[in-house]
């Protein structure tokens, strides 16, 4: 389980505030459509004003973290707004930067740029890679970086890595953290790898034409980079540290933008989504208990994280100085005034692996495990007594009844020495069960010596010998030696007895039997069964073809996406998911048998699903 290191970075801060920056873009054409110049101007590197709509005379003053002005270029913006968050993903905390403002506001060009000016994605990626390179090899951690790319578009979150991916849910692990079952994540080693899987990747990307926008952003993309750190040595602690790039899709006014049939609901689902998120800095600058509706829509509940969550924010509000873009820049401007005063509180996730003791046996069990010498010295010194006090051959039989019972007792209380607290009730139970019916057997066994010594007829022995020779090979059947069960054993007499007499010990012996069976169910070996079905149908096939497809339903189980996982024989798309959601939380399955720990996967469904699987991969 992932536990909470508070941050210690500069001095004893623990809080971290989201910061806001402002760029404005230059004029898409030298004047606009009244040439009333533009609406917003900068007055320093923190402060800006626009013209108040009101009175046209007036202007409305706002301060931020940092402005970015018409001149601004895209290092200047990487390397004063988002460059200083990124060192706190090394230490297992999260990082994100996303990009807000109304459509047409140049919020892909500052997140993407192109090749000539990259931008902020392709600049943060690369610093990822240098501070990860630039740590000393002799610093005790390994490094592993990874990506997931997705994009919310109507509501649906889609795989941009698997164009031909469905839906995804989004889900909390039980360490609160958001997660989506299902997401392709690659494993990446230099730059050159992302951007071979991110710039198809951004091609899939739904985008559209509008009045305001030749190539308007129909949906929000996110773009996840995990930066896993292991420690070499013992305990061999693990930090995660994520750093979302989110590129918001603009606020638009269907009026000014044309938009018809599909883009209309493109549009009024991206206006909903941002409309969310507006509530939920309402809720947090409240300063009150209220519900914060982060799971009112799927961008906000993805955010959750970044907007009084536990992460390194900044917000990068783009705005556009032109007069037809007035009113949406005022309220661009109002949002980022409102999100600066969100405070989120970072932590390091950090794992630790927990050693797996070996568990002690007692000190009786040792004994009685070491050897087998002690119950032959205690069946020979019965024998002995026995022949002293001089017993029948029934009443010797009689006592080696008890005597193997009363061994199965003690063991069974041993057993309960070392069971869990609901097992041990059942155990003693069925310990005092076996006693009553020892005690039964015994005065028996007392009536029957009795009857004997009374009544010898000598013609019934050989008919009782050849009676109870059934009854006997049913007995060796019960009492298997490849199972150790505590069973109570049924009476053997093999004194002369009446007819009458001998179907009255058949008849109760039978019960007797029945009992055991009963009784062997319920304390059978856990691994009986098992290994009894496991030699049913694998020994009947090749042990190195079952060894390759075993190794090759492993490789899928830990490498698979949800197709290739939907392959394998019994299952479906939600077993697929879960599978996926465990890997995504746990890591790779280290043995195929560890599918089991997958949630609705039972010992009888894992050997169904191992059988089917192995037969048909045989099969082809």
């Amino acid at each position: 389980m992932a536990t909470r290191v508070a941050v210690s970075d500069g001095g004893n801060k623990k809080i971290s505030r989201v910061r806001v920056a402002v760029r404005l873009r230059p004029y898409m054409n030298k004047e606009d459509e009244k040439s009333e110049g533009p609406c917003v101007r900068g007055l320093d590197s923190q402060n800006l004003e626009i013209i108040n709509w009101r009175n046209a005379t007036e202007t409305v003053k706002y301060h931020f973290d940092v402005f970015h002005g018409e001149q601004t270029t895209q290092q200047d913006v990487f390397l004063s707004s988002v460059k200083p968050i990124l060192p706190h993903i090394l230490n297992g905390q999260n990082a994100s930067v996303f990009a807000y403002g109304p459509t047409g506001a140049g919020k892909t060009h500052t997140m993407l740029g192109s090749s000539e000016q990259p931008g902020v994605i392709p600049r943060a990626v690369r610093e990822v890679f240098k501070l990860v390179k630039a740590k000393d090899a002799s610093d005790g951690w390994d490094y592993s970086i990874g990506m997931s790319y997705l994009e919310i578009y109507n509501e649906k979150v889609l795989d941009l890595l698997s164009p031909n991916s469905q839906d995804l849910p989004i889900r909390e692990d039980k360490d609160k953290n958001i997660l989506i079952p299902g997401l392709t994540h690659m494993n990446i080693s230099k730059f050159a790898d992302f951007d071979k899987h991110f710039v198809p990747a951004t091609l899939n990307r739904t985008t559209a034409s509008t009045k305001l926008n030749q190539r308007s952003s129909r949906s929000h993309a996110i773009l996840l980079i995990k930066v896993v750190r292991t420690q070499q040595q013992l305990p061999h602690r693990q930090q995660t540290g994520k750093l979302y790039l989110v590129d918001l899709a603009g606020s638009e006014d269907n009026r000014r933008t044309g938009n018809q049939g599909i883009r209309l609901k493109e549009s009024g689902a991206i206006n909903l989504s941002l409309f969310t998120l507006s509530k939920v800095v309402d809720s947090l600058n409240s300063g009150t208990s209220v519900r914060v509706p982060y799971r009112d829509s799927k961008l906000t509940r993805l955010l959750q994280d970044s907007l009084g969550g536990s992460a390194h924010s900044v917000m990068i509000t783009n705005i556009a100085p032109e007069y037809k873009y007035y009113f949406d820049t005022f309220s661009a401007l109002n949002f980022a005034a409102k999100s600066k005063l969100i405070v989120n509180k970072p932590f390091t996730r950090e794992t630790v692996a927990v050693p797996v003791l070996p568990v002690k046996r007692t000190r009786e069990e040792r004994e009685t495990g070491g050897s087998g010498t002690e119950p032959q010295k205690k069946k020979h010194k019965e024998e002995k007594k026995s022949e002293h006090d001089g017993s029948s051959p029934s009443t010797r039989n009689h006592s080696s009844s008890d005597q193997s019972l009363m061994d199965r007792l003690i063991a069974l209380e041993k057993r309960t020495m070392s069971s869990q607290d609901r097992e041990r009730l059942a155990m003693l139970k069925e310990i005092k069960e076996l006693k009553e019916k020892q005690r039964e057997l015994e005065s028996k066994a007392m009536l029957f010596s009795q009857l004997a010594g009374e009544k010898s007829i000598t013609g019934q022995e050989a008919d009782f010998e050849n009676r109870t020779t059934a009854l006997r090979r049913k007995q060796s059947d019960a009492t298997k030696p490849n199972k150790q069960q505590a069973v109570v054993q049924p009476l053997q007499v093999s004194q002369r007895q009446p007819l009458q007499q001998l179907l009255v010990v058949k008849k109760q012996s039978v019960c007797v039997k029945k009992k055991e069976e009963t009784c062997s169910d319920l304390i059978e070996s856990p691994g009986g069964k098992e290994n009894n079905t496991k030699s049913a149908w694998e020994s009947q096939l090749d042990q190195s073809m079952v060894d390759q497809s075993k190794q090759k339903i492993l490789q899928i189980l830990n490498t698979g996406c949800l197709k290739e996982l939907k392959s394998l024989q019994q299952i479906g798309d939600k077993k697929a998911k879960l599978i996926l959601g465990w890997r995504e939380i746990h890591g790779h399955f280290a043995k195929v048998e560890d599918l089991i720990q997958v949630e609705g996967m039972t010992e009888k469904r894992f050997s169904s699903f191992m059988k089917a699987n192995i037969v048909s991969a045989m099969g082809k």
